[in-house]
C-alpha cells in the first residue's frame, strides 16, 4: 500500500494533483489489487533522439513493434504520452512499450499494432513559449513514424496516456480528429477551470487563453465520431474534473470508474482494456 501512494504523494508534492492523494494511500482507498498480467514475447523495440525544432531541444523517443513482427511493417500505431515527471522510458506503468503491445488482455493477444513514446516535457503537452510540444507530437513525431510504415494511411493512428498524458491523448483527438482515429486516456488530468489548474500547477497552461483554447470539457465535442475510452479511479482527486468531461463526451463514449486512486496500481490494472480497446478500433 505505501508503494501504491508513491505516485500520487510525488505528484501533490509538485502541485500536479488537486488533491490529498496521500492521505487516500493511507486509509486504503488506493488498495488496487495487483493484476494479475500474462505475455506473448514481445517484439522488438529502439530508442533514439532527434532534434525537436517545436520544441528548441533533443528529445528521446522510443517505437516498439508487437510480437512477431519487425522494422519495415506496416502497422497502426498507438502515441502513447507520458505523465508529469516521466519522460519516453517511463510512459507506461510497469511494462516497457513492447511489453504493452505483448500484453494478453483478458488472456488473448492483441491485435498487432505499433507504439511511440516520446518527451514531452511536464507542459501538459500544450503550447508554451519556445517549447510547444503538440506541434512536435504531430509535425516531427508522427511524420518519423509514418516514414517508417506506422500509422500510415490506411493504417490508423490513436492516442494513449496516463494522467498528464491521458489529458493530452483526449486534447489531441479533439485538436486532430482527421488524424487520431481512437483515444484511451487513463486517470486524465482534466481541470474544470483556469484558477484550478493555476492553483494546483503554474506551470501547465502558459496563460488563461491558452487553457481555454486546450480546455478538453469545453472542445468534448470534437470528439464525436472517435472512439474513446476513459477510465479513472473514485478517489482520483482529477475525478471531479473527470465526471464533468465525461458529461460532455459525444455518446458512445467507454468510461470505467473504479475502485483506486491517481497511483501506479490503478494505472497498471488499466493499461490492458486501454490497449484491447484501442487495437479493437485502429486494427482492420
Amino acid at each position: 500500500m505505501v508503494a501504491a501512494g508513491v505516485t500520487g504523494v510525488e505528484l501533490v508534492s509538485h502541485g500536479v494533483l488537486p488533491g490529498q492523494a496521500a492521505l487516500d494511500s493511507l486509509d486504503g482507498a488506493c488498495s488496487v489489487p495487483a493484476p494479475r498480467l500474462a505475455y506473448s514475447r514481445p517484439g522488438p523495440s529502439f530508442s533514439g533522439t532527434f532534434y525537436s525544432a517545436a520544441r528548441r531541444r533533443p528529445v528521446g523517443y522510443t517505437i516498439a513493434y508487437p510480437p512477431g513482427r519487425q522494422p519495415g511493417d506496416q502497422l497502426p500505431l498507438v502515441v502513447m504520452l507520458h505523465g508529469y515527471g516521466a519522460s519516453h522510458a517511463s510512459a507506461l506503468s510497469g511494462m516497457s512499450p513492447a511489453q504493452a503491445l505483448a500484453v494478453k488482455a483478458d488472456g488473448r493477444p492483441l491485435a498487432p499494432m505499433a507504439m511511440v513514446t516520446v518527451d514531452g516535457g511536464n507542459g501538459f503537452w500544450t503550447p508554451h513559449p519556445g517549447d510547444n510540444p503538440m506541434a512536435m507530437v504531430i509535425d516531427e513525431l508522427i511524420p518519423l513514424c509514418q516514414r517508417r510504415g506506422l500509422g500510415r494511411p490506411p493504417h490508423r493512428i490513436g492516442t494513449m496516456g496516463i494522467s498528464m498524458g491521458g489529458y493530452g491523448a483526449l486534447l489531441f483527438a479533439e485538436k486532430y480528429p482527421r488524424l487520431i482515429s481512437a483515444v484511451a486516456a487513463i486517470s486524465p488530468g482534466i481541470w474544470t477551470s483556469y484558477d484550478q489548474a493555476k492553483t494546483a500547477d503554474p506551470g501547465a497552461y502558459a496563460s488563461a487563453a491558452a487553457f481555454s483554447a486546450n480546455d478538453t470539457i469545453t472542445h468534448a465535442a470534437a470528439l464525436a465520431g472517435i472512439p474513446v475510452r476513459v477510465a479513472t479511479g473514485y478517489d482520483d482527486p482529477f475525478y471531479p474534473g473527470v465526471q464533468v468531461l465525461v458529461r460532455s463526451l459525444p455518446a458512445g463514449a467507454v468510461v470505467d470508474f473504479a475502485p483506486g486512486c491517481h497511483t501506479d496500481p490503478f494505472f497498471l490494472e488499466q493499461q490492458p482494456p486501454s490497449l484491447a480497446f484501442l487495437a479493437s478500433h485502429l486494427v482492420r
